[in-house]
C-alpha cells in the first residue's frame, strides 16, 4: 500500500504513521527537533490524553524522513504545508493539511482494492468452544 503512493511526502507520511503506530494528528505535528537519530526514537508531543511519549524509529522510516527533508528543508516541520513552490514549502509555518493526508490515504486504499468493510463472526476468531460433559 505504501509503495503505491505516488507523491514522496504522502508515501513518507503513510510509512511514518503505520511503522510507528501514530495517530493522524501525531504524525502531522512531528517536528524536526522530535527526531533523536542517535537513540532511534521519536518524541510524540501531546498525544492521546495530551501526554508525551517516545516511540522507536525504524531505520527504513528514518531514511525515508531524511530523503523527504532533503527535498523541502523546512527547519521546523517534517511534513510542512505544501502550498506553492519549494521555497514556500521550506518557509512554511504550518504542517501539512489534515484533509490532504486523509484524501491521499483514501485514494491509495481505493487504488489497492482494499475493502474497509469486512464480515466479522466472533465464533470464527475465538478459540473453539469447550465441550460440556455432564457426568
Amino acid at each position: 500500500m505504501i509503495l503505491s503512493t505516488r507523491k514522496l511526502r504522502y508515501r513518507t507520511f503513510l510509512l511514518v504513521t503505520y511503522s510507528m503506530g501514530l495517530r493522524l494528528s501525531e504524525a502531522l505535528a512531528l517536528q524536526v527537533s522530535d527526531i533523536d537519530a542517535e537513540r532511534k526514537q521519536v518524541h510524540i508531543r501531546r498525544g492521546k490524553g495530551h501526554k508525551d511519549r517516545f516511540v522507536p524509529l525504524p531505520d527504513l522510516t528514518y531514511h525515508a524522513l531524511q530523503s523527504l527533508w532533503r527535498k523541502h528543508r523546512n527547519p521546523c516541520w517534517l511534513f510542512p504545508s505544501a502550498i506553492g513552490s519549494m521555497e514556500t514549502v521550506a518557509k512554511a509555518t504550518t504542517h501539512m493539511d489534515r484533509g490532504g493526508a486523509q484524501s491521499a490515504m483514501k485514494a491509495v486504499v481505493t487504488e489497492c482494492g482494499i475493502k474497509k468493510k469486512c464480515r466479522f463472526i466472533p465464533f470464527d476468531t475465538v478459540m473453539p468452544l469447550i465441550c460440556w460433559n455432564r457426568v
